[in-house]
């Protein structure tokens, strides 16, 4: 039980922080340029938060795929040319990827708070 503790404790956590967030957003008590509207922003928040968590669950495939036989892969055409470009060559674009996500995730985190 003190599992689902911890998870009634964590999704009431994120309720909280999702409630007190729209309430800034819908209120305009944020720093967001001046004259773009209070739903412009909801959305963009959405938006840029749903961009984070690809990029978060991306990385999470990737390292587990590494660790996978080509054989192990699967058979889906798109997954496996996702793999083929980010394993090929001397394995510069695992970590390529990485550095760029990271980018990504902090110039998206810049965006959300400004």
């Amino acid at each position: 039980s003190f599992f689902w503790f911890r998870v009634v404790l964590s999704a009431a956590v994120l309720c909280f922080s999702l409630a007190v967030t729209l309430e800034g957003l819908f209120t305009g008590n944020t720093t967001m340029w001046d004259g773009v509207p209070n739903a412009v922003a909801v959305i963009l928040f959405f938006l840029l938060m749903s961009v984070v968590g690809l990029l978060e669950g991306m990385q999470i495939a990737f390292f587990a795929v590494a660790k996978l036989k080509k054989s192990e892969r699967g058979r889906a055409p798109f997954a496996l040319k996702t793999c083929e470009l980010l394993f090929r060559g001397e394995g510069h674009n695992l970590p390529g990827f990485m550095i760029g996500r990271q980018l990504c995730v902090v110039k998206d985190t810049t965006c959300q708070d400004s």
